[in-house]
């Protein structure tokens, strides 16, 4: 979060949280101190450097919340020109204020005010005094307005009588009240400005003193923070002009919290809040006035924020076809409370500045329902405008963002929310599909509370998830935009009004018995404090899309109390086309869990189309909606073929201040063992649907045979998605699922591939011996007819019997064998659906038909030192598939052997018969052991007393810096921090032990942080074998060489002694002695050996000739890997496209991209809360300092050395 702060009034001290060693990488989850100062110091500031006539103009002293009075003609002018379409929704909303006085303007009795929520007259006083601003003439208006004023002034309060804990009301009326007073202060006489502003500051007063003891004053990130501070801001801009000591106070205290808000945002990733797009758009709405007013005048610019860069793809990829509806995750109403056409201008202005924002604002405002449920609230409808007309940006061209007008899959990976064919018009081809499992209060706010990385944070204290529903693994369904399934909307928190499971007879059940959901159900807001409702998770597994496919599934679990014994709680969603939906939950339990039954509920709120009884094919239950004679059809089955019949109900819950109907189709599954899964079907009234059969039901996964349209798609999903392994034995690659259609396969994550037409998939489409009997009855046929003409051929009846049964005999072995050949037990069909029978290995057969030879990736990251190659842990950490590991550590050291291997670089390049010829036959070992072995070869590491020779080597490599103290330590204080650092080096195997306890099968990410690897990845690859899947990461030479000279102090370079290293690798003979065991000397480094020699060079030429060297030698010998085990990775790609380049690795080793992974890239680059070793913090502007720090002589310099390799590898000339 970059923070400026020009007048110096306000000081954001950022330290880093921990650091684990100086070789890793960190977030820098900091800390921080707010410094109370005068933040009116800027204004004073401003005011002196103004000129005279500017100084006097500036003495008229509203307007200024938004503008000043200089400003106003030119609103004025653009009201009648390139504002008019705004100007005109504003006078549209001021005259139908005037037509209805009784109903818009606040009652004359305070008891009537205070009766009810009464947020309206605050919300629509704003845009009533910007038109009397921009219209003076309309006295009506102006007279309406002052009577308006007049009656909230005389009020002794502004509360709600029934809500006397809450002063959102009372938030809204002091913005409206104050806003309006700022915007007509040069039309109101001195006695109205006196009593108007009387009243702004009392009630100012009132709110501050609130802030002290209500929880909106201290849990961040809740819309009634963001709205009653941005009250207490503008209520302190306004009453602090001409008299400010107490407004300062007001203004401190609105600061500090609102940067630690804004501090906090820069942590979500994705642009989401986890209170749903409704509230969201409420806290937006306050968020976005914050961030103009405090740059405006405080100097505090937040623009840089990274969640405000991707808060645009909250309202676009949320929106359902047609620009009308939202995805109803957490209390929502069928789209947005305040905005989001405000929002949208004001990142279009500010943030985007290409055009998206007010397109997109276009078609909300071009499509926006004049009547039914999804028309704004009269009290929110317009409370945005004036803020709207401010921010337009005219001269930005109306345009949608990339690739608008096809279906596009969308990834909030810090919501835990993936949404599919957002932001389309209304058409029959445009589906809509949403999918939310997700972690309470989003991944970013849950990390906080459970890793308690800042000291201002007290836990689950400083939020409030509320407004959440539990509703993990919730989904909905809109084929043509026509919604079928969908949320419930705003109402009490209970499991049954969401789209998921619940489970009975639960132990724990708190309401519903003996039915229970998930934790924190039951009241009308969310229990996030309670047992076991804190650690309250869902988790998106994947999410994937095929061109018009998608692919989604979510772990629930932990979103269940652990008294149910539940161990797997799985959702998969599959849309095979924009008509139809495949829904499969797969639940497995403990032996001794009491849970029996299982139900799920699908929703719909469309009061007009009622779902009734259907059956399919005569078979499965289910149920139909029928919408103007086209037929939305659902059923279901589980694993043992049962369809019960569904309970079709309705109900009516309290939401807001109102009722919400809905309706719903519950079907209750018995749970007999401990695995069960349930196959759901949702289509739309275009396809055709004739089978659906589950065809293998084995313990790592399932298949299923879907016909639609006459077309075959065989489904193959592995439910044991935390097992690498599994995945790659069942399906032949590392994803969770595949379809075979026709003659393609679709591999969700790596795309989709042609097949041949005589490929057959490991099914069995008949019943046992069915061929076997069709044979056998045509023998007996032929056997009949040859008895019936027996006296024709003369043969006796014994010999022609003999005859026969050789034939039918012979037959059956032929059968047998074809029967074998076909799967992996001589007997093909299900005598059972019992989950404990021997599994198929259909994975396998299924490799060999592709003929794709499957191994499991063993990975190899190696660079240049400070080429940020530490940046890709956050790719691979803390993951069910990879275990990160560097080296060297301590515990992890490289072997000694007769060749040293130089911590930072060598011109020795180790090949393919190095290996043949039993060189380095010790780290031939080694190698194969930790990565063939990882468990064992971990486990075999004895802590403390075993390394401690080694442990000491460390600690005198690191000499230089302890000498470096001014003060002597102590033999004690010595003893007491090498004590430390070795605990901290065991705790780190530990943790790796651990890691492969809980993911046996998790595949080791060698992290090598000496160059001198780069080449020498043909050994690894004959060491390791076809499973290797190197990752060779190079950097940008400027950027490299500015890192390694002036991103420390002292530098890289001398730190790290690298005259002296260099040296040391070319004495002897012809600077080759290093490498005269195996005469694999690099050519490419005689250019750096001859630049080390020459009197005249310097540390830039040094370095260049070093980046040269290695970069170039490292190509040529790599480049005879192949693609399959050898990638180039560009830093620069990491920093600048992280997702892209995320997804290109992963495919690259055959495994689509987590979420979660995407998460932590996407917060290593994006949001400069990331630091690298040597590096500080990481973003897209970051990376490229050394255009602006270093000097141009240097750059170009670098260039000249460099400019042929730098051209190879795209890097432009920054100087010609």
């Amino acid at each position: 979060m970059a923070l400026m702060l020009t007048g110096h009034t306000l000081f954001l001290a950022l330290m880093v949280f921990d650091v684990f060693t100086f070789e890793e990488s960190v977030s820098n989850y900091s800390d921080w101190v707010t410094f109370i100062e005068n933040v009116d110091q800027y204004e004073q500031q401003q005011l002196e450097g103004l000129s005279a006539e500017q100084q006097l103009k500036r003495t008229v002293l509203h307007p200024s919340l938004y503008f000043d009075a200089r400003d106003v003609q030119a609103l004025r002018q653009k009201a009648r020109t390139s504002h008019l379409h705004l100007f005109r929704a504003i006078r549209s909303a001021v005259m139908v204020m005037l037509s209805n006085p009784l109903y818009y303007l606040p009652p004359p009795k305070h008891i009537d005010f205070a009766a009810k929520w009464n947020e309206i007259y605050g919300n629509n006083l704003p845009p009533l005094a910007f038109y009397c601003l921009l219209c003076p003439e309309d006295k009506a208006a102006f007279d309406f307005a002052l009577e308006y004023m007049d009656r909230m002034a005389g009020y002794k309060n502004w509360l709600v009588e029934n809500a006397p804990g809450d002063e959102v009301p009372l938030g809204h009326s002091l913005t409206g009240f104050a806003t309006a007073f700022d915007f007509l202060y040069n039309s109101l006489e001195n006695e109205r400005r006196q009593k108007y502003l009387e009243k702004i500051r009392s009630v100012s007063e009132e709110m501050y003193e609130y802030s002290k003891v209500r929880s909106w004053g201290k849990q961040l990130l809740h819309n009634h923070q963001a709205t009653n501070m941005l009250a207490l801001l503008i209520g302190a801009l306004v009453a602090g002009v001409d008299e400010g000591s107490q407004a300062n106070i007001w203004k401190h205290t609105v600061v500090d919290v609102m940067e630690k808000t804004m501090f906090l945002l820069n942590h979500i990733v994705d642009g989401s809040l986890d209170e749903g797009v409704a509230y969201g758009s409420y806290t937006a709405k306050s968020v976005t006035q914050y961030v103009f007013l405090a740059q405006r005048h405080f100097g505090i610019n937040n623009l840089e924020n990274n969640w405000l860069k991707m808060h645009f793809w909250f309202y676009y990829a949320t929106l359902l076809p047609g620009f009308q509806r939202t995805v109803g995750v957490a209390d929502s109403n069928y789209n947005w409370f305040y905005g989001p056409e405000s929002q949208l201008v004001f990142l279009d202005k500010f943030i985007m500045k290409n055009g998206a924002g007010n397109w997109l604002a276009q078609q909300i405002r071009k499509h926006r329902p004049k009547d039914g449920p999804m028309v704004p609230s009269t009290a929110q409808r317009w409370s945005t405008l004036h803020t709207e007309f401010i921010w337009y940006a005219a001269e930005i061209t109306p345009q949608p963002p990339p690739d608008y007008g096809t279906a596009k899959m969308h990834v909030f990976p810090n919501w835990g929310v993936v949404t599919y064919g957002a932001g389309l018009p209304n058409s029959q081809t445009n589906t809509f599909v949403s999918f939310k499992s997700g972690k309470l209060g989003g991944r970013a706010v849950y990390d906080i509370v459970h890793f308690q990385p800042y000291r201002w944070i007290d836990g689950w204290r400083s939020f409030n998830p509320g407004h959440e529903h539990p509703d993990q693994n919730s989904f909905t369904f809109a084929p043509n935009g026509q919604v079928f399934v969908s949320e419930a909307l705003y109402g009490p928190k209970l499991s049954h009004l969401n789209n998921v499971l619940v489970f009975a007879p639960s132990p724990t059940s708190q309401c519903n018995q003996p039915w229970e959901g998930q934790l924190g159900e039951c009241a009308q807001w969310l229990k996030w404090i309670g047992d076991e409702v804190g650690d309250s998770t869902g988790e998106i597994i994947t999410a994937s899309h095929a061109g018009d496919m998608m692919f989604v599934s979510g772990e629930a679990v932990s979103a269940y109390t652990s008294a149910m014994k539940l161990k797997s709680v799985y959702r998969i969603l599959l849309l095979l086309n924009s008509q139809t939906l495949l829904v499969v939950d797969h639940i497995e339990k403990e032996e001794d869990s009491p849970v029996n039954s299982v139900s799920a509920f699908f929703h719909n709120l469309d009061i007009d189309f009622k779902y009734i009884p259907y059956k399919f094919k005569n078979k499965y239950n289910g149920a139909m909606m029928d919408v103007w004679d086209a037929h939305y059809k659902m059923f279901w089955f589980d694993h043992r073929g049962s369809s019960p019949v569904a309970r079709i109900q309705e109900a009516e819950q309290a939401a807001e201040f109102k009722k919400r109907w809905t309706q719903f189709v519950n079907v209750t599954f018995p749970m007999k063992n401990t695995l069960t899964r349930i196959v759901y079907l949702f289509h739309g009234p275009y396809v055709n649907v004739s089978n659906c059969i589950l065809m293998d039901n084995a313990k790592s996964g399932f298949q299923i045979s879907l016909s639609v349209n006459n077309t075959e798609n065989i489904i193959s999903v592995v439910t044991e998605y935390q097992n690498l392994k599994a995945r790659f034995d069942y399906l032949g690659f590392g994803g969770f699922a595949k379809v075979v259609h026709e003659n393609e396969v679709t591999k969700f994550g790596l795309g989709t591939e042609s097949v041949k037409k005589d490929m057959k998939n490991n099914r069995i489409v008949f019943p046992f011996g069915f061929k076997v009997n069709i044979i056998a009855g045509l023998i007996l046929g032929v056997s009949l007819v040859i008895l019936a003409f027996q006296w024709r051929f003369y043969i006796s009846f014994g010999k022609m019997l003999r005859w026969i049964l050789i034939l039918v005999v012979t037959l059956w072995l032929i059968e047998l064998v074809d029967v074998w050949s076909m799967c992996t037990q001589p007997i093909c069909a299900k005598w059972s659906t019992d989950m404990t029978r021997p599994e198929r290995d259909k994975g396998n057969k299924a490799k060999q038909l592709e003929g794709n030879p499957v191994v499991l990736p063993d990975v190899i990251i190696t660079s240049l030192p400070t080429s940020g190659a530490e940046i890709l842990k956050q790719l691979f950490y803390n993951t069910s598939d990879f275990l990160y590991i560097r080296i060297p550590t301590p515990y992890i050291e490289i072997p000694e052997t007769e060749f040293e291997i130089d911590s930072f670089v060598d011109p020795c390049e180790w090949k393919v018969s190095d290996v043949q010829n039993g060189n380095f036959r010790l780290i031939q070992g080694w190698l194969q052991s930790l990565v063939q072995d990882t468990k064992l070869h971990l486990q075999n590491i004895h802590l403390y007393e075993a390394s401690r020779s080694k442990i000491a080597q460390h600690a005198a490599l690191n000499k230089d810096k302890k000498k470096k103290s001014k003060k002597r330590e102590s033999l004690s204080e010595q003893r007491s921090r090498a004590r430390g650092s070795q605990e901290k080096d065991a705790e780190y195997i530990r943790e790796l032990r651990r890691h492969l306890i809980y993911y046996p099968n998790a595949r080791p990410v060698l992290s090598l942080s000496s160059g001198s690897w780069t080449l020498k990845l043909p050994f690894f690859q004959e060491t390791l074998g076809p499973s290797m899947r190197a990752l060779y990461v190079v950097r940008d030479p400027r950027a490299w060489v500015y890192s390694m000279l002036y991103k420390n102090k002292p530098s890289l370079y001398s730190l790290k002694n690298i005259p002296q290293r260099l040296a040391a690798i070319f004495k002897g003979e012809n600077g080759k002695e290093k490498c005269r065991l195996n005469e694999g000397y690099a050519s490419e480094f005689e250019s750096l050996r001859k630049e080390i020699s020459n009197s005249n060079s310097n540390a830039i030429s040094v370095l260049s000739y070093l980046w040269l060297a290695n970069t170039a030698a490292a190509m040529r010998i790599n480049r005879d890997l192949l693609p399959t085990n050898y990638q180039l990775v560009k830093f620069e790609d990491i920093v600048s496209f992280p997702q892209k380049t995320a997804e290109t690795i992963f495919a690259f080793l055959g495994i689509p991209l987590p979420p979660a992974s995407l998460n932590q890239i996407l917060f290593a680059t994006s949001t400069s809360l990331f630091y690298l070793p040597y590096e500080g913090e990481i973003s897209p502007s970051s990376i490229h300092a050394w255009k602006q720090n270093m000097p141009h002589e240097e750059i170009r310099q670098i260039e000249d050395i460099c400019c042929s390799l730098m051209d190879h590898l795209g890097y432009p000339k920054f100087i010609e």
